[in-house]
């Protein structure tokens, strides 16, 4: 005979397991449970009626959550606030695959637990308004096993301040190893960035842009580093200021533009600003970073007419040149 004791451990295990198969999404039907925990329909409901009363007494760790019952289906869902509604997992799923920042096994692992976090119904929705985008999904190029993996162990040295050793694919495809300071992780354009100090360059103030998915070993060392104030980066403004990540001198820039859409600049060149206008032509002022914002102007073609600084004018001027002489 089972004891008191016994009997309410087996009870409270049998509540918790209805807890996760709800919060999995499971219908749970009071009939088919107690065939399979072998035990009376009664005993079913009361566990039910226990797992509401805990809802209910702990709403304010959990939110609004409460087990409905269908009259239909003869069942019960959990229905719970801080599940996703179908229309902001679309939203976020429609960014994963736009950004093609993982792979593909990478991107479906992640889309299968965000829809762990929304209804039932809603899940089936979304098979339906993602399926094709998943089927057809193109993933970047990686050199290395796990973008997922190398986020992870790149933010537990920032977060440790750990030197650390890196093999990496350059642009030429060549391997080299760098020893850095790992400061910051920005996402631009399809990629993660690792903003670092490199220790053996003789500008080690000047940080260093490396893309995460080239990394294809991460040594982590003892060694922990300290940042002078000169060395802190504000991530936040070094994204405003950052296009296409390229590092590079900290300037303002003033440009003229001509196209359909200014505020499609402004979006993209967030410090900009208009400071004038005569009839369709927007003169435009920008601090940026870096030598990315070159390739931007020059991907807007005619609208865009650099005049000042003198030095940046003559780099575009340069650019040009050596764009038309492709063409002779």
């Amino acid at each position: 005979m089972i004891s008191n004791d016994k009997e309410k451990e087996i009870k409270t295990s049998r509540i918790m397991e209805l807890f996760f198969r709800a919060i999995k999404g499971e219908a749970l039907s009071v009939r088919k449970l107690a065939d399979e925990y072998n035990v009376s329909p009664r005993s079913i409901t009361r566990d039910i009626n226990d797992l509401k009363a805990f809802l209910s007494d702990h709403s304010d760790i959990l939110g609004y959550a409460e087990l409905i019952y269908s009259s239909s289906s003869h069942c019960y869902t959990l229905n719970m606030e801080s599940f996703l509604t179908n229309k902001e997992l679309v939203a976020i799923s429609k960014i994963l695959i736009g950004s093609r920042a993982f792979n593909t096994q990478e991107l479906l692992e992640i889309i299968k637990k965000l829809k762990t976090n929304t209804t039932p119904s809603d899940r089936s929705r979304l098979e339906s308004l993602i399926g094709k985008e998943l089927y057809t999904y193109d993933e970047i190029n990686f050199d290395c096993e796990s973008i997922i993996d190398n986020l992870w162990k790149i933010t537990e040295c920032i977060e440790n301040k750990s030197f650390i050793t890196i093999r990496y694919h350059k642009m030429d495809r060549s391997v080299v190893n760098r020893r850095i300071m790992p400061i910051s992780i920005l996402f631009s354009e399809y990629y993660y960035y690792l903003i670092a100090y490199n220790c053996e360059s003789e500008k080690s103030d000047t940080p260093v842009y490396f893309r995460i998915d080239r990394i294809i070993g991460i040594t982590i060392h003892r060694e922990k580093y300290t940042l002078t104030q000169e060395q802190s980066i504000d991530e936040g403004l070094l994204r405003r200021k950052s296009h296409f990540m390229w590092p590079g001198p900290n300037r303002k820039i003033r440009f003229e533009f001509s196209g359909p859409s200014v505020q499609a600049i402004l979006d993209r060149i967030p410090t900009a600003k208009i400071v004038d206008r005569h009839e369709n032509i927007y003169t435009l002022e920008a601090e940026v970073f870096g030598t990315g914002i070159k390739m931007y102007l020059l991907s807007q073609g005619a609208w865009v007419k650099v005049i000042g600084p003198d030095e940046f004018v003559q780099e575009m001027k340069s650019e040009i040149h050596n764009m038309l002489s492709l063409y002779d």
